[in-house]
């Protein structure tokens, strides 16, 4: 699929001399990478206030430690001795959820979620490489 919106673009002769990730901004667009991180901090958010009927027992663990600054729903990072392990939604997404800002995991409707990530990632674009 990225391979198919690469040559895509491609055709656009505006476009055509400038980078892949220049692309992406000039028409505003994010990756298929950013696109699946982005469903994937919805699907956490989900979970984490009670909108999927779903058991958390073992999914996610809030970390309780209040000793340093965090967004207010900081999961605790598990460590695993296999890859396999670390990919798990669970693990792969703590961490980029941790770095969140409060305002956004704090937000009170899934609506107010993605458009308060939206405008937090114009200025801060996430880290796809896992």
């Amino acid at each position: 699929m990225e391979k198919i919106q690469r040559t895509t673009m491609k055709l656009i002769p505006e476009l055509h001399n400038h980078s892949y990730e220049r692309r992406f901004q000039r028409l505003e667009l994010i990756s298929l990478e950013q696109r699946r991180l982005r469903g994937q901090l919805i699907e956490t958010f989900k979970y984490l206030n009670g909108l999927k009927n779903v058991t958390l027992e073992g999914l996610f663990e809030r970390d309780g430690n209040a000793r340093t600054r965090n967004n207010g729903q900081k999961l605790l990072l598990r460590n695993f001795k296999t890859s396999q392990a670390m990919n798990f939604f669970p693990v792969k997404i703590a961490a980029t959820w941790n770095q969140l800002p409060e305002n956004i995991v704090s937000a009170g409707t899934v609506n107010t979620f993605k458009n308060c990530l939206d405008k937090f990632w114009i200025t801060n674009p996430p880290s796809t490489t896992s």
